[in-house]
């Protein structure tokens, strides 16, 4: 190597890619299935002292007032004066009832949510009655579960572990479908399925379709493969051998959408399946308000805006920081007129962040790396016990606000000397 060096310039990157080449547009493949992720923060730079800058939303304050009328109407109802203990965070969540205003985001094909992971994240999320979504291609690459796949990476794997731990009337699974699970069937496998009968008849399945996702906005779904593996893949999706050791890069198509194309497709959803809440997943892109419109009217149950922070299981290296709307330029841009379910997603992982989106016209927010990573520490109640901590900030949050419940937040609830 030459002694050459270059001070101030991100050298050691572009020495990466002189000796890797085309790989080097994403992280080393050695990292696939160990590590989830995202952009560090709006814009993706660092800031002088090294630390992550914050974004938009870490920005805002949280503005209690001193005047707290709905305080008095509460402590009038209860004959005492109320507190953080009296919020009730139960919540309707794109037609499902939820013990929180949380869900746990798509977790699909990718190493990092299969296995036991994904059974145990399936368990515990229906053991706290909140909703689940099942990522796309887990059915193209996994297989369904009726044929004598691995029950731990299938579907129906993931769809029988959430459940069995169900309580009555809380929670719901979405089942998400790209461009490669509608080549499969997968909502007509699970339409007819007997084990998905008990969500159908309670009214706690839906489909959501996948227009994108924040860690890579106008990308479909990736993953790396070994050779044998893709061999068996090569006519469902594209691959790459780019890293040179064997090993390729298996991508789905993100599917082409227009105004008039996702306002048939969630028709046909209707018509197809009328039993089944409808729920869409939108990237950050430019025009996200004008496709929250359409979605929800035509006839979306919830409408899934997920942040440029946005975690993923593999991305390509550019994409986090530089590409994409920020959760909160997102909110901003769907202010004026917000579908009245609204999830949204984008590294939320305590109470602050979440309580900040649900001001802003959220409904719930979507929990995704913070959800794997709370269940790898703890396979049997990692998720329980992140969620107890999460409640209590959104117990004690929303109280100091002087109110009592999720809806009851607003706009006026936060605070940016920006002007936000």
């Amino acid at each position: 190597m030459s002694d050459l060096s270059a001070p101030g310039f991100p050298e050691e990157e572009v020495r990466r890619r002189a000796r890797a080449g085309a790989a080097a547009a994403f992280p080393p493949a050695e990292e696939y299935g160990h590590v989830l992720f995202g952009a560090a923060g709006t814009d993706g730079t660092d800031g002088t002292d090294g630390s992550a800058r914050p974004d938009a939303l870490d920005a805002l304050r949280i503005v209690p007032p001193l005047f707290l009328p709905q305080r008095l109407a509460k402590l009038i109802d209860l004959g005492r004066e109320p507190d953080y203990r009296d919020v009730e965070l139960a919540t309707t969540i794109g037609g499902f009832a939820s013990a929180l205003p949380v869900y746990v985001s798509a977790t699909g094909s990718t190493r990092a949510a299969g296995g036991d992971l994904g059974l145990a994240l399936s368990r515990q999320a229906g053991a706290l009655g909140i909703p689940m979504v099942i990522g796309e291609n887990v059915v193209p690459v996994n297989g369904y579960g009726r044929l004598g796949e691995a029950a731990d990476r299938t579907l129906l794997g993931r769809l029988r572990a959430y459940g069995e731990e169900l309580p009555d009337g809380l929670g719901g699974v979405a089942v998400q479908q790209s461009t490669e699970d509608a080549d499969a069937e997968v909502w007509n496998l699970v339409h007819s399925d007997p084990a998905a009968r008990p969500l159908l008849e309670s009214g706690r399945l839906a489909f959501e379709l996948k227009v994108g996702q924040g860690a890579k906005p106008g990308l479909g779904g990736m993953t790396v493969l070994e050779a044998e593996a893709a061999a068996a893949l090569g006519d469902r999706f594209g691959l790459d051998p780019l890293f040179g050791d064997g090993r390729v890069l298996r991508a789905a198509t993100p599917g082409t959408f227009t105004a008039e194309i996702l306002r048939q497709q969630i028709r046909l959803m209707r018509n197809n399946y009328p039993r089944v809440r409808i729920w869409v997943k939108l990237y950050p892109g430019r025009d996200v308000a004008e496709a929250a419109r359409v979605a929800h009217e035509a006839g979306a149950d919830a409408v899934v805006v997920d942040g440029a922070e946005g975690g993923t299981g593999w991305a390509p290296g550019v994409f986090l920081p530089h590409v994409g709307l920020p959760l909160a330029e997102c909110l901003r841009r769907l202010a004026a007129d917000p579908p009245p379910s609204l999830l949204v997603s984008g590294r939320i992982w305590e109470g602050a962040r979440a309580v900040k989106s649900l001001a802003l016209g959220a409904r719930a927010v979507g929990l995704g790396r913070a959800a794997l990573l709370a269940v790898a520490e703890d396979r049997e109640s990692g998720l329980r016990r992140f969620t107890e901590c999460l409640a209590l900030e959104l117990g004690l949050l929303i109280s100091a606000l002087g109110k009592y419940a999720p809806q009851a937040l607003g706009r006026e609830d936060v605070w940016s000397s920006e002007g936000f």
